[in-house]
Formats: structure tokens, C-alpha cells, sequence
């Protein structure tokens, strides 16, 4: 299996638009990782995903809760915590995610800050060193 790697760059708020793509990703109830660089981010897209819509439940839980077998959607800054998650990883993070090759998919969100779009090139010259061909969607925020 060839692990897909889309980037979505220029995003204003990276976790208000994680929460859309999660949206858009349970609705074709795929099972979600999100890596976040610490349990501070994690924390506040927890919060974020609790209070995203009034129309939408996104069944989630961080990494360590003892129902995240269960869950479809884990947090986590921690990926050898997925478990058997291994459909979408949402990278959050500002480092390369080892291990995602276990994946199907990851899709790798990058802000309009200079500094996390320096280490999204990173990323992406890595994926590519890696035999990836990435995609790039430049995203509308």
C-alpha cells in the first residue's frame, strides 16, 4: 500500500479547519487520527471539536482515554498510540509524522505563518525523499 499525502496550505486557523475536515471526513465515516505537536494543541481541539456545530457529534477521545479502541475520531501527539487507526491521519503537527506509512491517508495542514509553512516544505521535500509524490491544495479559509 502507497500512503496518499495531500498538504493544505495558507490556512488561517488550523484548528478551526481541522474541525471541518473532520467533519467532512466522518460523514464518509472514515476512522481519524489527529497528531498534534502537544497535549496543549490536543486539549484545544478537543475543546474545539465540542463546540464546533450544534448539528454535528464527532464522536472523539484523546489517545490515553480507555475507550479509544472505540472512538472513531483520536487525538494524540503520540502516533505509536493509533491503535488501529490507520484510515486518515490529520498531521496538526509541525514535525514529519514517523509511521505514517501505516496509513492510507495523511493530509498535512499548513498555516500562513511563515515559520510552520518552513517546516511544511520540510515535510513535504521528506514525503517526496520518501517516494511520495504529494498533493497541494491551497486552502480556502
Amino acid at each position: 500500500m502507497t500512503t496518499r499525502v495531500d498538504f493544505h496550505s495558507q490556512i488561517a486557523d488550523k484548528t478551526a479547519y481541522a474541525c471541518r475536515l473532520i467533519r467532512k471526513a466522518r460523514a464518509a465515516q472514515c476512522q481519524i487520527v489527529v497528531l498534534g505537536d502537544n497535549a496543549a494543541e490536543i486539549a484545544a481541539l478537543d475543546l474545539a471539536l465540542w463546540e464546533f456545530s450544534r448539528a454535528d457529534f464527532l464522536p472523539h477521545v484523546v489517545a490515553s482515554d480507555p475507550n479509544a479502541r472505540h472512538a472513531p475520531i483520536l487525538l494524540t501527539e503520540d502516533l505509536s498510540r493509533a491503535g488501529q487507526h490507520k484510515e486518515l491521519l490529520i498531521n496538526l503537527s509541525q514535525g514529519f509524522p514517523a509511521g505514517y506509512q501505516d496509513f492510507q491517508r495523511v493530509i498535512e495542514l499548513v498555516s500562513q505563518d511563515e515559520h510552520d509553512a518552513t517546516l511544511g516544505r520540510q515535510r513535504f521535500r521528506q514525503y517526496q525523499q520518501d517516494g511520495i509524490k504529494p498533493d497541494h491544495l491551497i486552502a480556502n479559509t
